[in-house]
C-alpha cells in the first residue's frame, strides 16, 4: 500500500526561520519526512547550509521559507513608501482614515540637525500642520454629528465609529509625510534581502537607519540570510543621474489631465480570450490567437461569457487575465496614493512628492466653515516646502499634507485592475481614491468593451458626481 498523506506545520516556535528553511531545501534530496530532516538539524547545521547553497551557490529560493513579522513603529509615512514597495510582503499599517495622530508626531529629519534655524522652521511647519489637523478634527466631528444624526437601535459608541469614519477621512488632508506610524511587515528573508538593499541605497537617512535596524532585528532570526545585505551603488547611482538628465527635457506648458489611459492593447481581449482557450487545449499559441482574431464578434462575445459567467464577486479570475496591458498616467492626492501603492501586484512609477502639482480639497471642510483654515495651512506648507527644497528635495518631501497631489504611472492587467477597482469603489472606500479608480475602470470599459463590462459588471460610481459631491477644488 502507498504511504498516507500527511499534513502538518513545522512549529516557528520549535525551530528557527534558517532551520525551517533548510528542513524544506533539503526535501529536494533526501527520502526523509520533514519531521525527521528538522530532529536533525541545529542552527549551527543550517548556517553551514545556507552559507553554501544560498550564499556561496546562489540559490536564494531557499530563503523564501524563512519567515518574519516585524513590527516597525514610529516611522514617517514618507519612509513607509520605501518599507512598503515590495511584492512579496505583506504590510498593515497604522491607517490615516481610522486612527487619529497626536499633535507631537511627526519625525524630525537627523539631516538637519547641523541646521537649527532649518531645522526650527521644519519643526514650527509640522507642529502648525498638526496643530491645525487637530482644529479642524473637533469641528469637522460636530458638523458631521449634525447632518449624521443616531440612528434608533444604535448606541453611543456605534454612533461615534461611524461619524469618525466620515470626519477623520477628511481632517487627514492636513497631515504632513512626517506624520509617524505604524506598520507591521511579514516576509521571507529573500524578500528581505531586497527590501533592505533598496532601504539602505535610499537618499533619506530615516530610511537607511531604519534599514539597518531591522536588519539588526531580523539577524536575530536569520543570521546566515541577511549577513551580507548593504546599500547598491547601482540604485544610488542611477537615480542620480537620472535625476541629474530630467532637467533637460522642459515640462508641457499646457494642463494634462489627471486621469489617462496612455497605453492599452487593442488586441488584449483576444489575447486573453486565446491564452485561456490555450489553457484547456493542445494547440500553438500562435495558431489558437489567428483563429480568434478571426472570429465574428458573436462567437468572441460568446467565448467571453463563458470566461466570465460563473464569476461571482468574491472569485479570482483566470490568470490568462493578465495577457492584457493598461498604462495610466494619474495625478492624485497623496493621501489617495497612499492607498494605491498597496496595490503592488502592478507596476507603479510614483514621481517624487512635492507641493507643485497643487492640492484637493474636501468639500466638507467648506460646509463645516475650515475653508480658509485649510487654505491657510496649505499654503503655510508649500511655502516650507519651497524653502527647504533649495536645501534637500527629499527632506522638503516631508512637509507636503496628504491635500497635495502627485503623479505616478501605472501598469496594470484586467486581472488586478479588477481587484483594485472592486475594492475601491466600494461605499465603504474613501472618496478620494472611488474618484480615481472609477475613471480607470471607465477608460479601461472604452478600450475594452467586451471585457469591461462583464468584470465589472456592478453599477460603477460616477467619478464626476464624486468629485462634484465631495470636492471643493482637486488641483
Amino acid at each position: 500500500m502507498p504511504p498516507d498523506r500527511k499534513v502538518y506545520l513545522l512549529d516557528p516556535q520549535k525551530l528557527d526561520p534558517e532551520t525551517i528553511a533548510v528542513t524544506f531545501a533539503k526535501t529536494s534530496r533526501s527520502p526523509q519526512s520533514f519531521h525527521e530532516i528538522a530532529l536533525e538539524l541545529t542552527a549551527e547545521k543550517s548556517a553551514d547550509f545556507h552559507e553554501k547553497w544560498v550564499v556561496g551557490y546562489g540559490h536564494a529560493s531557499v530563503a523564501e521559507h524563512a519567515v518574519l513579522h516585524i513590527a516597525v513603529e514610529n516611522i514617517s509615512r514618507l519612509a513607509v513608501e520605501c518599507l512598503e514597495s515590495n511584492r512579496l510582503a505583506s504590510y498593515t499599517e497604522k491607517s490615516s482614515r481610522y486612527q487619529k495622530w497626536d499633535s507631537n508626531s511627526f519625525f524630525i529629519p537627523p539631516e538637519l540637525e547641523n541646521n537649527p534655524p532649518l531645522r526650527n522652521h521644519y519643526i514650527d511647519t509640522c507642529a502648525y500642520l498638526n496643530n491645525a489637523y487637530q482644529e479642524a478634527l473637533s469641528i469637522l466631528r460636530e458638523t458631521t454629528a449634525s447632518v449624521n444624526p443616531i440612528q434608533p437601535g444604535e448606541n453611543d459608541a456605534a454612533w461615534e465609529r461611524r461619524l469618525r469614519s466620515l470626519f477623520v477621512d477628511v481632517a487627514r488632508f492636513y497631515l504632513p509625510a512626517a506624520s509617524l506610524a505604524n506598520v507591521g511587515v511579514t516576509i521571507n528573508a529573500r524578500a528581505l534581502e531586497h527590501a533592505l538593499r533598496k532601504m539602505l541605497s535610499h537618499p533619506l537617512q530615516e530610511v537607511r537607519d531604519a534599514a539597518y535596524e531591522i536588519k539588526q532585528a531580523a539577524y536575530t532570526a536569520v543570521p546566515t540570510l541577511i549577513k551580507y545585505v548593504d546599500a547598491v551603488p547601482y540604485l544610488q547611482r542611477t537615480q542620480s543621474s537620472l535625476t541629474g538628465e530630467t532637467a533637460r527635457f522642459t515640462r508641457a506648458k499646457k494642463e494634462v489631465d489627471w486621469c489617462t489611459l496612455v497605453h492599452y492593447d487593442p488586441q488584449a481581449e483576444e489575447r486573453v480570450l486565446a491564452a485561456a482557450l490555450y489553457r484547456f487545449g493542445g494547440d500553438s499559441y500562435t495558431h489558437t490567437l489567428e483563429q480568434v482574431l478571426a472570429l465574428p464578434s458573436r462567437e468572441k462575445e460568446r467565448l467571453a461569457a463563458l470566461l466570465f459567467e460563473n464569476l461571482n464577486i468574491y472569485d479570482i479570475p483566470l490568470r490568462e487575465l493578465e495577457y492584457s496591458n493598461f498604462t495610466f498616467d494619474l495625478t492624485l492626492d497623496q493621501g489617495a496614493y497612499f492607498e494605491l501603492k498597496r496595490h503592488r501586484m502592478m507596476t507603479q512609477t510614483p514621481q517624487p512628492l512635492t507641493t507643485h502639482l497643487g492640492y484637493a480639497s474636501p468639500a466638507m471642510l467648506a460646509h463645516a466653515g475650515l475653508q480658509d483654515h485649510f487654505d491657510s495651512a496649505m499654503q503655510t506648507a508649500c511655502q516650507a516646502f519651497k524653502e527647504l527644497e533649495q536645501i534637500s528635495p527629499h527632506l522638503a518631501a516631508y512637509l507636503v499634507p496628504n491635500a497635495f497631489n502627485r503623479r505616478v504611472l501605472i501598469s496594470t492587467n484586467l486581472r488586478s485592475a479588477r481587484h483594485l477597482i472592486q475594492l475601491r469603489t466600494t461605499p465603504q472606500a474613501h472618496f478620494s481614491i472611488c474618484r480615481a479608480t472609477a475613471r480607470m475602470a471607465q477608460q479601461i470599459i472604452q478600450a475594452s468593451p467586451l471585457f469591461g463590462q462583464l468584470l465589472f459588471a456592478k453599477e460603477l460610481p460616477d467619478w464626476q458626481e464624486i468629485e462634484q459631491q465631495f470636492f471643493t477644488r482637486t488641483a
